[in-house]
């Protein structure tokens, strides 16, 4: 991997990232980071388009930059061929980091490199388990939801529109996301990782069930 190109990047981005909501800041992008250097181990990859893609791939979120999206995406790319990354790695570190969220699941015909589905892996495992219950509030509470709502209906999400219209709750959202990612993981390691952290949730949500309606 190219070390100098990921060290500039590093960089680049937790100096972005100052002052981001707890659930989407450097330490988020830390915590993935390790995660992608878990789960190459004995998989044959670019490590540097895997390494570059994880440590950029929040910062054109759509949930954070208002339409801006291409503006980051362009100034994204400026700095890394500046950097040294070459214009074929480029592109594949854009085409991972626009196609990797959630809301992109729906999309049935997106083609998933190694290294995409590397990436995708270590950011959902990072939205499930302990941290992910702890980031589903955090995230929650920036958008000033209720953490419960009772006159508010799970949905079953069938497209991406559908999904970013959502206002759920944020136990819902254990219910319309977080409980859906353990059976989309792409590699074996991740599929291992993920259903111990998907077992937790589970637990919490039964403790929080239990409380909520006096039976603890």
């Amino acid at each position: 991997m190219d070390q100098e190109i990921i060290a500039k990047t590093r960089a680049y981005v937790k100096q972005k990232l100052s002052g981001a909501e707890s659930g989407h800041d450097w330490l988020h992008i830390e915590r993935v980071y390790q995660n992608a250097l878990q789960l190459i181990k004995n998989i044959p990859c670019d490590e540097t388009v895997v390494l570059i893609a994880v440590l950029v791939h929040d910062l054109p979120d759509s949930k954070f930059q208002k339409g801006n999206e291409n503006e980051i995406l362009d100034e994204i790319g400026r700095f890394l061929l500046n950097s040294g990354l070459s214009p074929q790695r480029l592109d594949h570190v854009k085409t991972i980091i626009n196609h990797m969220s959630f809301r992109h699941s729906f999309d049935k015909d997106i083609s998933k490199s190694i290294e995409f589905q590397i990436v995708q892996d270590a950011d959902r495992l990072d939205a499930i388990g302990a941290i992910g219950i702890a980031r589903a509030f955090s995230y929650g509470g920036f958008k000033q939801r209720p953490f419960y709502d009772e006159n508010i209906a799970v949905v079953q999400h069938q497209s991406s529109e559908s999904y970013q219209k959502s206002k759920a709750a944020t136990i819902d959202h254990f219910y319309e996301k977080l409980l859906l990612l353990k059976d989309q993981m792409n590699t074996e390691n991740a599929k291992s990782i993920a259903e111990k952290r998907h077992h937790f949730m589970l637990g919490f949500l039964a403790q929080f069930e239990a409380e909520r309606t006096g039976k603890s």
